[in-house]
């Protein structure tokens, strides 16, 4: 019985030797096991926890080791597949059937503690590819797996100076017009999509699966973005689509959590379905994007946290641009519409969603966005009012039902109207 540390810990080893990356190794270690037996990595402590292959967490550790193990596609899909274990199994074997080079190497139990200064086991080259940062197919197994698409773009966005090989892209492209990813199941693609959008460039996996084809049978809302017109004063970008992608990145660089980024994605969908004829102009895309928002997600069983933010984003981002000119009743029936009295910690994400959106266009990358701050003031002095006062007030007073909540929306418009006008005395002075 041998054991061997494999994949992203060795590859993130061998990066930190060569960048100034951390070395994450010793965060998410997978170890794989040479001529053993289900029966007796239990004689030895292993907690069995695999129900497709056998995988076990150790003892002490609770790190996964798998069995040395092979694959076999028996249908279309990503669970149709046959997975064999047995002590005949080489470590070569098991390596070959990983998605990309970079993955495929390994090191002895032994050296794993300094895996960036050990004896590699690279039997596929893949420290040749850190070198020239490519990302590339292992074998043509590959093909056999649409998920892996995914995670080859979901690098993509984790390494975005690495190229994809030529030849890997020439499979992708194969695999798409095959039918392939037609066949995956939606909640594979939603995990690698939300793991994709929170890496360090999201545009780049984007752009690969638009690259092979599989944007347009996965994301056909997302993929018609691009070649779409907008008016340049206010996009020099113009193509909505290179705008999508600057939007994603200003949300991983402002470091926006996933609903946020997912609202970002979501926040343009109905520009692609604007009538040719009135472009660059995109009159009433707010609602439609909220209607495409809701069957994408359906679709794909987007959580619930995720597709509520990016529908408020999606049907208000135009009115919270244009909020600086608004007066307090304005404003209040905006911070309304957000459910930003209820939910105020989402009304922050809508904000920055929002100022994602504004900075993520050509040359504005570094600009203010005085948005956030003024709608962030104006929901704290609209919270100030107490409601509880204002409605016992207004029921002493003999009014009932719906007239109680206009005495409070007429409270909050009041607190605003004074706020309002004394910064506007404070910047007079």
């Amino acid at each position: 019985m041998k054991t061997y540390l494999v994949g992203g810990a060795v590859r993130d080893a061998l990066m930190a030797q060569s960048t100034s990356l951390p070395d994450a190794s010793h965060v998410d270690r997978d170890w794989v096991v040479v001529d053993a037996t289900p029966e007796t990595m239990v004689e030895q402590g292993f907690l069995p926890v695999g129900r497709d292959f056998p995988v076990f967490l150790h003892p002490q550790t609770r790190e996964e080791y798998a069995l040395a193990r092979t694959e076999r596609k028996t249908a279309p899909g990503y669970h149709g597949f046959d997975f064999h274990a047995a002590p005949g199994v080489t470590l070569e074997d098991d390596l070959a059937r990983r998605d990309l080079t970079i993955n495929a190497m390994a090191v002895a139990e032994t050296e794993a503690e300094r895996p960036a200064s050990a004896s590699i086991i690279d039997p596929f080259g893949g420290q040749r590819d850190l070198r020239d940062r490519v990302l590339r197919h292992v074998t043509a197994a590959f093909g056999e797996d649409p998920v892996r698409i995914l995670r080859l773009a979901r690098f993509a966005a984790r390494f975005p100076d690495f190229s994809v090989a030529p030849e890997t892209l020439t499979l992708m492209r194969q695999m798409v017009g095959h039918g392939e990813v037609d066949h995956l199941v939606s909640e594979r693609v939603w995990q690698e999509l939300a793991r994709g959008l929170m890496e360090q460039r999201p545009s780049r996996m984007f752009e690969v699966l638009r690259e092979c084809g599989a944007l347009k049978r996965l994301l056909p809302e997302v993929d018609r973005l691009w070649g779409v017109p907008q008016r340049a004063d206010y996009h020099p970008e113009i193509d909505t689509g290179v705008h999508l992608m600057m939007v994603l990145d200003m949300s991983a660089r402002l470091a926006a959590n996933l609903p946020t980024r997912f609202a970002c994605l979501c926040h343009d969908l109905g520009k692609g379905t604007t009538p040719a004829d009135v472009l660059p102009r995109h009159i009433g895309h707010e609602e439609r994007s909220a209607r495409l928002l809701k069957g994408l997600s359906e679709r794909l069983r987007v959580p619930v946290e995720c597709r509520e933010l990016a529908d408020v984003v999606a049907r208000e981002h135009g009115n919270i641009h244009r909020s600086q000119g608004f007066n307090a009743a304005a404003l209040v029936r905006l911070l309304e519409r957000c459910d930003a009295f209820r939910k105020p910690a989402r009304f922050g994400e809508v904000l920055l969603a929002c100022e994602c959106d504004a900075r993520g266009r050509l040359g504005l990358h570094d600009s203010a966005y005085p948005q956030r701050k003024r709608l962030e003031q104006a929901l704290a002095v609209a919270c100030s009012v107490s409601t509880t006062s204002v409605a016992a007030e207004a029921i002493a007073a003999g009014v009932t039902g719906a007239q109680v909540g206009q005495r409070i929306q007429d409270a909050r418009v009041a607190a605003l109207t004074a706020h309002l006008a004394s910064d506007e005395q404070t910047l007079a002075g």
